[in-house]
């Protein structure tokens, strides 16, 4: 509203004028003396009520407001009463009354009018077309006269013959022309069926004032036409069409309420203007588009009159409808001015239609009125595209999209209808309405529960997504596509929603972007599509894009299906780009591994072998050889079998030698690293192949490539070095020593291969592989195991390992592969005890120790069999270690200094005597495990699930029953810690023959010294002698001598010279 805060006043005595305006229409329904005057004064009154509004809409303010509608008032209230109390009157007084109130109301208009002529043109100066109508109302208001209608009916039906024959104006004395003033916006209630018949009838009337002389001014919708004079039915006297009516009204209704329903506004406005019965076909009785006439000069509907003719077989007989003469033929033309004079008549009553709608949509008082006047628009826009496209309701755009977010979900469906009937087949509409409204706000009605409001969101977005700059809009709203692709899949429940939405889904598909989100968002046929039957330029896009996204698993096998043979063909264009973007997808398709078997039956190893190694094409920005590399280390290392893949013509696989040696010579000629990860990545994947492995073994010692392959590790590229020490672990087995030499001899190594870099809290997959490819490398070398230890690692080694022990699993998910690394390195030295200084190292750092708590705080079976290996190796010393005080008081050479670590050399390491080991004896210094109190835990092994483990734990407590030491006491020992209950259960849960034999062996150790209570107890466990028979039936030639000894032992077997076999 323009009227500013401090003007309430004025805003009431609107409201009020408004008011009282509407009580006098409706009153003067009820008046059957002289009614057409009384509708003719009501006319007027409700034509200036429209003005009024106007003025109160209006952008700037007059400062004559109270000057120009205080009198106004005082006049509306004057008639009122005089409408009023006629209505309510006596029949015979209000015959007596008549004619001096008709003075007065005549005298009323006329000073209206004159009010009306005070506004100032500064007030509607941006809308010229409403000053004119104003002005022009106002002069014929103060020019009006009403007269009493049986005085003037001959007057007025010669008026109406001369309007319909002439197609003018009526030549009278100077007066102003009737002005229509009715298409100014106006807001009034009009809740009842009395009021809604009110327009109808004061606008059915048709009669129009006689004025006095005064200057003509011309009708701002002239009829000043030359209509057809040929039809008789069009000269006769002009036939007004009144619309029946109900006579009953309720009197004690009060209106003074503005913010009532307008639902009757479309019918009033229907009829601003009346419909004249020459409009109407005669065969149809409805309004005519296309009028014609025929021989007999009367009009027709085109394609009524075609449809009469054709009843007639015989062209004699044809006769015309209406005057029933016969016709010489069927010819007809369309009457010109008629249908002119009908299209005008067609544009003023729809152009008044949408003045009153916009006057309900501003008002906006109740639900209804909005309603009504949003169907009423939508009903003008259906039937007149003209009216649509010159921006009768365009201009409205701004006031119908605040109509979204509205609280009622059928004014909103309502909205969407309209817009999208003002959308349809025009880009330029759909451009300006994308440019007012938020179209995140018709995707979140997609979610919407109301069928309805979908449907018609989903139908205006459908509109909109056809014009191509709107499909980036739409494309780019968060969420958008993604409920668009939902709706799509929803077919069963809402199939019509499904459609459209699949529609607009296929429109969007004009913007790569909107591909690319489909894409995204699940829905990838469309980026398919394109990329398979697209044109160059959108094939390069489309698998840029697909190298781009990240796909689901679901998903990823469909598209390799799809899309390989696109991409491979795209691989072999020649265009850089699209070899780019094409290499960039194979990588992201190939890197799913149920996609290797697709891209190798496509061919796809042959074209990859081909870029690596034979295309070279000079000056060519784009290298593809990492790609290549990558795309066939993806596909290898999937497990599938590529033994017997040809790779070219020569009829070469990828396990020949012709490959693992073009491999060898590409990594020794300083390839950027991307390649060389791809490189080094095939290799690990040949080694684990035993034809292809001896040629890599052969290729690398007659290249001397070993170099190179320690100097990546020192590579900042952390991708590059974890594959470089994956590949070195596994050439560990074969090269090991060439290995360990090489790498003792290179700068910074071996200790950068396990110091941990400043600032680095979680424990990487770098340090987890260096630290076990240090465990793997032979552990005799002693070359390594003194640099090892002349660079002080085993401090940081032990360190490290309280850490991961107290941390746990927060140390990272690579915290169990280090701390397998870190136990392997410590297991390196207990190999090459005989060496002095790690002899003393073991000493100082209480390797026993260390060891036994092992077995226990780890949850790792790996490290379990390392710590079992590792006491093994340290008990097997024992006995050696174990003598005479005057030997170990001999003194050893200090040849360097350790630092003390309180956490792992707590013990003084005081010896003892060992009834085990015979002589002194501490777990620190000889590695006791019976001072270190290991055995029980290693016992407790034995019940291992890991069949590794338990071997390992069984190996360890071997060394406790060699010829070396007292067997008889070890026996006894072993028999308080249960070991042999262990063993024996161990026989009839496990059948690795390794296993068994160790268990054979620790039997008949025990059989043998472990005297009558041995024996029992080994005697009545009833599975063994199944197990022994088994094994000397089916077993190799040792198990089978093994099971023969404790047979005979249990005397089970006859005893024959005595057989010797040996551990």
């Amino acid at each position: 509203m323009a009227l500013k805060e401090n003007t309430t006043g004025i805003a009431s005595l609107v409201e009020h004028i408004l008011a009282s305006i509407l009580e006098i229409t409706v009153s003067v329904v009820s008046i059957e003396i002289e009614q057409e005057s009384f509708i003719e004064v009501g006319c007027y009154l409700y034509r200036a009520s429209l003005a009024i509004h106007e003025l109160l809409t209006t952008k700037h303010c007059p400062t004559n407001e109270m000057e120009i509608l205080q009198p106004i008032s005082e006049s509306i209230d004057l008639a009122k009463d005089l409408v009023v109390n006629f209505a309510i009157g006596t029949h015979s007084s209000r015959n007596l009354q008549l004619r001096g109130i008709m003075v007065q109301l005549q005298e009323v208009i006329r000073n209206i009018g004159k009010c009306l002529s005070m506004i100032l043109s500064s007030t509607l100066q941006d809308q010229e077309y409403a000053e004119i109508a104003i002005k022009s109302l106002s002069n014929e208001m103060q020019h009006v006269t009403v007269d009493i209608a049986e005085m003037q009916a001959s007057e007025t039906n010669e008026l109406g013959t001369k309007i319909l024959s002439s197609g003018k104006q009526p030549k009278e004395e100077p007066a102003p022309t009737e002005t229509n003033v009715y298409f100014l916006d106006v807001e009034i209630s009009m809740d009842d069926p009395e009021t809604k018949e009110l327009g109808t009838k004061i606008l059915s009337s048709g009669k129009q004032p006689k004025e006095e002389p005064a200057p003509i001014e011309t009708d701002l919708y002239s009829l000043d036409v030359e209509l057809s004079t040929d039809d008789p039915k069009f000269l006769d006297t002009c036939h007004i069409i009144k619309v029946s009516k109900s006579a009953s009204y309720a009197c004690e209704e009060k209106y003074a309420n503005m913010s009532r329903s307008l639902t009757a506004l479309p019918e009033v406005a229907q009829y601003m203007e009346p419909l004249y019965e020459t409009f109407l076909c005669p065969l149809t009785k409805k309004l005519m588009n296309d009028p014609v006439t025929i021989e007999s000069g009367v009009t027709y509907e085109r394609k009524a009159i075609n449809e009469w003719f054709g009843n007639f077989s015989n062209p004699d007989e044809i006769i015309c409808p209406t005057t029933r003469e016969k016709l010489p033929n069927r010819v007809f033309k369309t009457n010109i001015a008629l249908k002119s004079t009908i299209a005008e008549w067609k544009e003023r009553n729809e152009a008044s239609r949408i003045k009153v709608a916009r006057a309900a949509l501003s008002l906006a008082s109740s639900d209804s009125m909005v309603l009504e006047a949003i169907k009423d628009l939508l009903s003008v826009s259906q039937r007149n595209q003209y009216t649509k496209s010159q921006g009768s309701i365009i201009g409205m755009l701004p006031l119908l999209i605040k109509f979204l977010e509205y609280n009622d979900k059928n004014v909103m469906c309502a909205t969407l209808e309209l817009l999208q009937q003002l959308a349809e087949d025009d880009n330029d509409l759909k451009e300006m309405i994308a440019k007012i409204i938020d179209v995140s706000t018709i995707i979140k009605m997609l979610s919407s529960s109301h069928q309805p409001l979908k449907h018609s969101a989903l139908t205006l977005l459908l509109q909109l997504s056809r014009s191509q700059y709107l499909c980036e809009r739409i494309g780019s709203v968060t969420g958008g596509i993604l409920m668009l692709i939902t709706t799509k899949y929803k077919r069963s429940s809402d199939a019509f929603a499904a459609e459209k939405a699949d529609k607009i889904l296929k429109n969007l598909e004009r913007s790569p972007y909107n591909i690319k989100c489909m894409a995204e968002n699940g829905l990838l046929e469309p980026l398919l599509n394109h990329l398979i039957e697209g044109c160059d330029e959108m094939k390069m896009e489309m698998a840029s894009y697909l190298g781009e996204i990240v796909l689901g698993h679901g998903s990823k096998t469909y598209v390799a299906q799809r899309a390989s043979a696109a991409l491979i063909e795209m691989v072999h264009s020649g265009n850089t780009l699209s070899r780019s973007s094409a290499f960039k997808a194979l990588v992201q398709i190939s890197s799913y591994q149920p996609n290797s078997k697709i891209l190798v039956e496509a061919g796809i190893v042959q074209i990859m072998v081909g870029e690596m190694f034979t295309r070279q094409i000079y000056n060519e920005p784009m290298n593809s050889k990492a790609e290549a590399a990558a795309i066939l280390a993806n596909i290898f290392e999937s497990g599938l079998p590529i033994n017997n893949i040809q790779v070219n013509v020569q009829g070469h696989t990828m396990t020949s030698d012709y490959v693992v040696y073009n491999i060898i010579c590409m990594l020794k000629n300083s390839s950027p690293d991307e390649l060389n990860i791809g490189l080094i990545r095939i290799l690990l994947c040949l080694a684990k192949i035993p034809k292809s492995i001896t040629a890599l073994v052969s290729a690398l010692k007659h290249t001397e490539s070993c170099y190179f392959l320690l100097e990546l590790i020192d590579s900042p590229h952390e991708e590059l070095i974890i594959a470089t020490v994956k590949l070195l672990i596994t050439l560990s087995s074969y090269i090991g020593h060439t290995l360990s030499d090489m790498l003792c001899k290179s700068s910074g190594q071996p200790e950068n291969l396990i110091l941990r870099p400043a600032g680095i809290t979680q424990i990487t997959e770098r340090q987890a592989v260096s630290a076990n490819f240090l465990a793997k490398l032979p552990h005799q070398n002693t070359t390594l195991n003194l640099a090892l230890l002349n660079k002080n690692i085993v401090p940081e080694i032990l360190q490290a390992i309280s850490k991961i022990q107290r941390s746990g699993t927060r140390s990272g998910r690579y915290a169990n592969n280090y701390l397998e690394g870190l136990v392997g390195i410590l297991i390196r030295f207990t190999r090459t005890l005989y060496e002095p200084q790690i002899l003393l190292l073991a000493r100082t750092f209480n390797f026993t120790k260390t060891f036994t708590e092992l077995l226990v705080k780890t949850s790792s079976d790996e490290v379990l069999r390392l710590a079992a290996n590792g006491l093994e190796n340290l008990s097997s010393e024992s006995v050696n270690l174990s003598k005479p005080s005057e030997v170990r008081r001999s003194k050893s050479k200090k040849w360097f200094h350790f630092p003390k670590l309180p956490s792992f050399n707590s013990s003084k390491g005081r010896n003892s005597t060992c009834p085990i080991h015979r002589g002194a004896c501490s777990s620190q210094n000889t590695f006791c495990l019976v001072d270190a109190d290991a055995v029980p835990r290693l016992s407790g092994c034995l019940d291992h699930e890991n069949v590794e483990v338990v071997e390992a734990a069984l190996s360890a407590i071997c060394t406790l029953l060699d010829e070396k030491v007292d067997v008889e006491k070890s026996v006894s020992m072993l028999t308080e810690n249960n070991t042999i209950q262990h063993v024996l259960n161990l026989i009839n849960q496990h059948r690795e023959v390794g296993l068994q034999q160790k268990c054979f062996w620790v039997i008949e150790r025990f059989l043998m010294r472990g005297g009558e209570k041995s024996v029992s107890d080994i005697s009545q466990d009833k599975l063994l002698p199944a197990t022994l028979v088994s094994a000397f039936h089916h077993g190799d030639g040792n198990s089978r001598q093994m099971a023969e000894k404790i047979l005979r032992r249990l005397n089970k077997m006859p005893k024959f010279s005595s057989i010797i076999y040996t551990m």
